[in-house]
């Protein structure tokens, strides 16, 4: 594996917040409940946000984008055991698609690369692939946390 390519995605903390949001940006969230139905639902939810925005339906980024918010939602089936339920958000703007996953487990996942889970490790070297990111921080407003992952989406 090329290490130096797998570190570039990996980014802890907070991301510049931008001063207004225009009304071009498409978000979307989505409260699912922690359970045997929430990969269906999160693929599905991040499906028809590319569906708007016009990205072909079963094209190489649609098929990594809903491979990305399935592993993440996985994660939180796995490690977030107590979480009732995770909010799976998309936002799409000036040829970008952001993927959030939010739960109430405050305990981070380890972004290190030398250690991290080797579904991270896929879904960072996929939003490499894309020019993307993968980050986690604490969520706003209670105990949880948020991992994101940034995507370019290909012209």
């Amino acid at each position: 594996m090329n290490t130096h390519r797998f570190r570039l995605p990996w980014r802890w903390g907070r991301h510049a917040a931008v001063g207004s949001t225009p009304s071009a940006v498409r978000h979307r969230t989505v409260s699912l409940p922690v359970g045997p139905n929430a990969v269906a639902q999160a693929r599905e939810t991040v499906t028809e946000a590319l569906s708007t925005a016009g990205v072909p339906a079963r094209s190489a980024f649609a098929d990594t984008a809903v491979l990305v918010v399935s592993e993440l939602v996985t994660n939180v089936l796995r490690h977030a055991t107590r979480s009732p339920v995770m909010d799976v958000g998309t936002a799409l703007d000036a040829g970008q698609l952001v993927i959030t996953v939010v739960d109430t487990d405050p305990r981070l996942p380890d972004l290190t690369p030398d250690d991290p889970g080797a579904g991270l490790r896929m879904v960072a070297e996929l939003a490499g692939t894309y020019g993307g990111d993968v980050s986690a921080e604490p969520a706003h407003g209670h105990d949880g946390k948020v991992v994101r992952v940034r995507f370019r989406i290909p012209s």
